[in-house]
């Protein structure tokens, strides 16, 4: 009896260690050394690949896509917007919902979904039909981005969570940068529709790693949000005239860079470039220049007023902008490097600027500033085009000018940092 009873005993303790370890465990961040950290860092940037391979994936094929549907320039740029205009309410909706979500099922059903939908797309007969699925994708989508920084501020140690951002946001940029170029290079050799399918394929490969190895949350627990109060907090910063005109900057600034990018394909697959498709697919790679502006920007905010740094990214953007207009394609892409580097920095400018104006609801401030930044994708995106359509590629370039104008207009005014 007494061996039984101490065998018992034994077992009960072991067992009370073995919680101890657990619980102790559990109240750790992950570390730079943990394997749990490398786990998040692989995943996290998988996720970042997955999202913006996906969303951008018809900009480099809007010149297929139009002759295969027999539509205009400005038609066809709606298979990108719709994906961005999804995105803007995608932002919007889990502004007030993801708190109330596991944070891993959410984005694991975002990444999944997203990859039906864009395999799917690929027998989709109809423009309309795909543009609609484009909306819903984009909306899915927004499942991840919006809860990805969140994510690691909660799980990771304050230490390195900068490591992790980086790892997050590179996934973004090469994601956006690769699916670019693999689409063009795959649209000229196996169609658009193959070249949907095959992305569309890889993505889903890389939502099986992402659910296979993305740890679940320890430091989040899903909860109700205070509908009324993000409500309050919104207006509070959409009538902040000092948040407003950054806001209508992201809008500008954003929807000049992917109408660039949405269009310089034609131009350049037309007289006097008359470029190959494999040629045209290298450019994508001025995307790499991104991470350039953001880290010099990151630098010199640490030294200069920042609402200098935004007007001098503008103003470049602007030279880069009416670069474009020559009929020599080395003048073309010194333009278009100058316009994606002083892109990047004016975009990492005013998105710092939001985050440091807002004294509490700072998760609030950017969801709007990311609401209006893909507003602009979307509807700028495609005005422009059919602005392009109906006039010709200097007129374009013009009015993309006096939008980059604009947004240094707004950003004249005296704005202080609180």
């Amino acid at each position: 009896m007494n061996w039984k009873t101490d065998k018992k005993a034994s077992a009960i303790s072991m067992g009370s260690i073995s919680s101890s370890v657990i619980i102790l465990d559990i109240d750790h961040k992950a570390d730079k050394k943990s394997r749990r950290f490398r786990n998040i860092q692989l995943t996290i940037f998988l996720s970042g690949l997955s999202v913006f391979a996906q969303l951008y994936l018809f900009q480099p094929l809007l010149p297929t896509v139009a002759k295969d549907f027999k539509t205009s320039i400005g038609d066809s740029s709606w298979l990108v917007s719709s994906s961005t205009l999804g995105m803007a309410l995608g932002l919007f909706f889990f502004a007030f919902k993801s708190d109330s979500f596991s944070r891993k099922k959410q984005m694991l059903f975002a990444l999944l979904a997203s990859s039906c939908l864009t395999i799917a797309s690929a027998w989709i007969e109809s423009l309309p039909l795909l543009i609609a699925m484009g909306v819903v994708k984009g909306f899915v989508i927004a499942g991840v981005s919006a809860v990805a920084l969140a994510y690691i501020t909660e799980e990771v140690q304050a230490s390195v969570i900068g490591l992790a951002i980086s790892m997050y946001l590179n996934g973004n940029t090469i994601g956006g940068m690769s699916g670019r170029m693999i689409a063009t290079v795959l649209d000229g050799e196996i169609g658009w529709r193959n070249t949907v399918l095959i992305i569309g394929m890889g993505s889903l490969i890389l939502a099986l790693i992402f659910w296979k190895y993305f740890p679940d949350s320890r430091f989040h627990q899903p909860q109700k949000i205070d509908f009324t109060l993000k409500v309050k907090q919104m207006k509070n910063f959409a009538s902040d005239s000092y948040m407003l005109r950054l806001y209508f900057v992201a809008f500008l600034i954003m929807g000049t860079f992917v109408s660039i990018y949405n269009y310089l394909t034609f131009r350049l697959e037309s007289p006097p470039f008359s470029m190959n498709h494999l040629f045209i697919a290298f450019i994508f790679l001025m995307y790499t220049l991104g991470v350039v502006g953001t880290t010099i920007v990151g630098r010199l905010s640490e030294r200069m007023e920042q609402r200098r740094i935004l007007q001098v990214c503008i103003v470049l953007m602007l030279v880069g902008v009416l670069l474009l207009l020559s009929p020599r394609l080395f003048i073309v892409m010194i333009g278009l490097a100058l316009l994606t580097l002083s892109f990047f920095g004016a975009h990492t400018m005013a998105s710092k600027m939001v985050a440091l104006h807002a004294q509490e609801a700072k998760s609030t401030a950017t969801s709007l500033y990311w609401l209006f930044y893909y507003f602009g994708s979307a509807l700028l995106g495609s005005g422009s085009g059919y602005f392009l359509h109906a006039t010709s590629w200097s007129y374009f370039i013009l009015l993309l000018g006096i939008v980059v104008l604009i947004s240094y207009f707004l950003s004249l005014r005296k704005m202080k940092v609180i």
